[in-house]
C-alpha cells in the first residue's frame, strides 16, 4: 500500500502546482470588494463570454445593469440568468447592433431619455478575425464593431456620463494591438488584400488611441476612461479562427491552452476591477494588462495619431462638433 503513497503524493503536488501556476499566469480575482449599489452600468456584448460574466459580477455588487446586445433572444436569456444567479432584479436587456450607426443612435437616444444616470459604460463587444464582412454602413466589420461603433456610442452618451460623475468608461482592447497599425490611407481595407488578423489588430490599437484622446478631452469632467487586455479567454470570440475549429490544434496545444487561456469568469475580473476599484478613482487614459497597469505599444501613445484618428472617426460616423467639446450625432450626408 505504501508504495502507492509517493506516486499519489507526487501527482497531487504536480496537479496542485499546475493549478496554482495557471492561476498565476491567467491572473487572479478582482482584489477590490467595493460595491456599486444603485449605479447604472451599460455592458455591450453582454449575452455571452466576458461581457456576460462582467455583467454578472457587477450585478452581484448591486449595480443596475443594462445588457446591450444585437441578439435580443440571447440577451433576454442572459439577463434572466443573471437575475436568477445574483437575485438582483435590476438587470435588463436592450437592443444594440454595433454594426449599425442607426441602431447605436436609437439605443443612445433611448438611454438618454429613460435613464436618469449612467455611471459606467463597459465597451466590451467585439468580433475577431471574421471574413471580409462589412457593417450596415460599409465599414470593415472589425473596425466598425470593435472601434467605430463604440466611438459613436461613447460620444453620444458623454453628456449623460458627465451629468452622472464620477463615472467611468472601460474599453476592452487586446494585447494584439502591439501588432496593429493605423493605415489612414486604407482604414477600411478597400485598397489592400484583406488580412483579417491585421484588421483585428488595427481595431484594437484604435481602441487604445481612442482611450488616450478621450481621456485628454475629459480632463476635469469627473469622467475617466481606461483600456484593458482581459487575457485570452474561452469564449465565442475566437469562432472564426482556424485554431478554434481545428481538432489537431486542440489536441496538440490543449495543455498550453489550459495553462494560458482563461475562463470567461476569470477574464471578466479586470473589467470588474476597473469599474469598482476605489483606488482607481481619478485614474484615466491608462492601459491595463489584466489587473496591472502597463505601457501599451509605442503607436498607441502617439498623440498625433490619436488626434488624427479622432478627427477621421468623427467624420466617418457623422459626429458634428458643436459647442466646444460636445458632439451631436447626425447621419453622414449621402
Amino acid at each position: 500500500m505504501n508504495r502507492y503513497l509517493v506516486p499519489v503524493s507526487v501527482l497531487g503536488t504536480a496537479v496542485g502546482g499546475a493549478v496554482l501556476l495557471k492561476d498565476y499566469v491567467a491572473g487572479g480575482a478582482c482584489p477590490s470588494k467595493a460595491t456599486i449599489q444603485g449605479k447604472t452600468v451599460i455592458v455591450t456584448g453582454a449575452n455571452t463570454g466576458i461581457g456576460k460574466q462582467t455583467a454578472l459580477e457587477l450585478a452581484r455588487r448591486g449595480g443596475n445593469i443594462i445588457l446591450a446586445c444585437r441578439d435580443m433572444e440571447k440577451c433576454e436569456a442572459a439577463a434572466k440568468d443573471i437575475r436568477r444567479v445574483t437575485l438582483n432584479h435590476h438587470v435588463n436587456a436592450r437592443h444594440l447592433d454595433l454594426a449599425s450607426l442607426k441602431s447605436i443612435r436609437e439605443f443612445a437616444a433611448k438611454i438618454t431619455e429613460e435613464e436618469q444616470q449612467v455611471h459606467v459604460l463597459v465597451n466590451n463587444a467585439a468580433v475577431m478575425r471574421c471574413p471580409h464582412w462589412a457593417t450596415e454602413d460599409g465599414f470593415e466589420m472589425q473596425l466598425g464593431v470593435n472601434y467605430l461603433g463604440h466611438f459613436l456610442l461613447t460620444n453620444l452618451l458623454l453628456d449623460k456620463l458627465k451629468a452622472s460623475a464620477p463615472s467611468r468608461i472601460i474599453n476592452l482592447s487586446s494585447l494584439a494591438h502591439v501588432a496593429g497599425h493605423i493605415d489612414f490611407d486604407d482604414l477600411n481595407w478597400e485598397k489592400r488584400k484583406y488580412d483579417t488578423k491585421a484588421a483585428y489588430c488595427q481595431s484594437k490599437l484604435a481602441v487604445i488611441l481612442f482611450t488616450k484622446e478621450l481621456s485628454r478631452r475629459l480632463q476635469g469632467t469627473g469622467v475617466t476612461v481606461n483600456a484593458l487586455h482581459p487575457g485570452v479567454a474561452r469564449t465565442e470570440l475566437g469562432r472564426h479562427t482556424g485554431m478554434y475549429n481545428s481538432a489537431f490544434s486542440s489536441f496538440m496545444l490543449g495543455p498550453i491552452f489550459w495553462l494560458l487561456v482563461k475562463s470567461p469568469q476569470l477574464a471578466a475580473q479586470p473589467s470588474t476591477y476597473l469599474v469598482v476599484a476605489e483606488e482607481l478613482e481619478g485614474v484615466s487614459g491608462k492601459y491595463f494588462d489584466g489587473l496591472k497597469e502597463k505601457a501599451p505599444a509605442p503607436e498607441a501613445e502617439d498623440e498625433e495619431v490619436a488626434q488624427r484618428l479622432w478627427a477621421e472617426s468623427t467624420r466617418l460616423v457623422g459626429l458634428e462638433v458643436s459647442h466646444g467639446s460636445s458632439v451631436r450625432g447626425e447621419p453622414l450626408p449621402k
